[in-house]
């Protein structure tokens, strides 16, 4: 990173920062996101919508990639960023070896792991059929771009953590054009196979993301090179102990989705379940940009708290919060004005939309303050507190959502699968925006001492 760059996280405003940081990372996000919605779309409106609920019912798995992306990149990010605050380049140095020697590693068990898991995982949630086959054979393809797609997006959440918020955009972006324009022609070209062609475009897309990444880290990167590939214990402790938060939140977000479409399936049939898969996909891509903003906010948060300018990471918390909440707002209204016009883009059957919108609307009805919670986590997981972030997630994703999730339907029946994640969500925000400030008081009382 430029000297400059850590001058402009100490000293610019935080208004002006989450403008810098966070637009390049919302949009290189929301590319992130139109991977899966595209693979949705394009199945849906050119295999069918067996193909798409298959799509979707698959996804949960693959968040065993994301988890260990998201593990090893956030884990590092927050080494990196409090790093660079304290001037610690012996640190900043280690980071990439180690990252990578994870990414490798982890990705071996995962790539065979998922292949042999896809059909037991399928009959989990109730898919059953041709969405079951169709399932399995997109995921067996899929996992074969683990090590790929984990190199790339955890290396990108370094160059977030860096600041390089323009750079970690434009090689997701490059690698979502190249899935979106692979997908109809691979989908077309392979005829009975267009499902695995769905799969080939976007493996295609990560291979070609990780050349460019890796070009990066080895020539182009001024400050974070890699170095020798091996483990670093005093690093991979303190990035385990930070990223495990994050990870867990993306295993949970696998857990959750399993429940959603298990119950769904259970309460509803193949009707429920594809409204279910049309829900998840416009629910995931909209609450992708929040992370992208929340990764604006992790280096302002880390490279501050490092040098104790606190006074500044409250600040930055007031700023981002509020940003937060506009831009789930940007989502949450068209989600509520338009939920027919938008379900109907998977080429989801009208008689299916016309019983389902209400649902739909009921299960989008908190994410207008979702953003608040995303930036709470953030908050703990940029400051290297990474238990109270691990709470938090625990607490929404596992402790209250699972037995809700299992109970509430037995007691009122289908509607529950879709009102019990909302009443959770909400709960969960009020307590991690108390925790919050909580923590933000006693930086205030910090400052006031030093």
């Amino acid at each position: 990173m430029k000297q400059n760059m850590k001058e402009q996280l100490l000293t610019k405003t935080p208004l002006s920062l989450m403008f810098q940081l966070s637009i390049p990372a919302v949009i290189g996000m929301l590319v992130i996101g139109l991977y899966p919605l595209m693979d949705g779309i394009f199945a849906g409106n050119i295999i069918g919508q067996s193909a798409m609920t298959a799509c979707g019912v698959a996804l949960p798995l693959t968040f065993f990639n994301s988890g260990t992306s998201t593990l090893l990149g956030v884990g590092s990010a927050s080494i990196l960023s409090r790093a660079l605050g304290k001037g610690d380049k012996e640190t900043v140095d280690k980071i990439m070896g180690n990252l990578i020697y994870w990414v490798i590693l982890f990705s071996i068990i995962i790539t065979v792991g998922g292949i042999f898991l896809a059909p037991h995982f399928l009959d989990l949630v109730g898919a059953e059929g041709e969405i079951k086959e169709l399932g399995v054979r997109y995921l067996r393809v899929l996992f074969l771009g683990s090590i790929f797609v984990n190199f790339t997006q955890s290396a990108n959440m370094v160059m977030r953590g860096e600041g390089l918020m323009k750079r970690a955009m434009g090689i997701m972006a490059l690698g979502a054009f190249i899935n979106i324009a692979l997908d109809p022609i691979f989908m077309k070209a392979m005829g009975e196979y267009a499902i695995e062609g769905a799969a080939i475009a976007t493996v295609i897309a990560q291979v070609i993301q990780a050349l460019v990444t890796l070009y990066y880290f080895k020539n182009k990167s001024e400050n974070v090179k890699i170095g020798r590939i091996c483990k670093q214990k005093e690093i991979y402790k303190e990035m385990f102990g930070v990223g495990v938060s994050a990870m867990v939140m993306q295993v949970f977000f696998m857990i959750q989705q399993t429940l959603l479409y298990k119950q769904a399936f259970a309460y509803g049939g193949n009707t429920a379940g594809t409204l279910m898969a049309a829900t998840l996909r416009i629910y995931a891509f909209s609450f992708i940009p929040l992370w992208g903003m929340s990764q604006g906010l992790q280096p302002v948060v880390g490279t501050n708290f490092g040098a104790k300018q606190y006074d500044r990471v409250r600040q930055a918390m007031k700023v981002f919060c509020l940003g937060g909440l506009v831009l789930a707002a940007i989502f949450w209204i068209p989600a509520q004005l338009f939920s027919g016009q938008i379900l109907s883009a998977f080429n989801v059957d009208p008689s299916i939309i016309a019983g389902g919108v209400n649902r739909f609307r009921m299960f989008y009805s908190v994410f207008l303050l979702y953003g608040v919670m995303v930036m709470t986590i953030t908050f703990f997981q940029a400051i290297g507190d990474g238990k109270k972030a691990g709470k938090i997630v625990m607490l929404r994703q596992l402790i209250l959502f699972v037995p809700a999730m299992l109970l509430l339907p037995k007691v009122f029946g289908e509607t529950a699968v879709w009102w019990a994640e909302p009443v959770v969500d909400f709960t969960m925000i009020v307590v991690g925006l108390v925790m919050q400030q909580r923590e933000l008081f006693k930086m205030k009382q910090l400052g006031v001492k030093s």
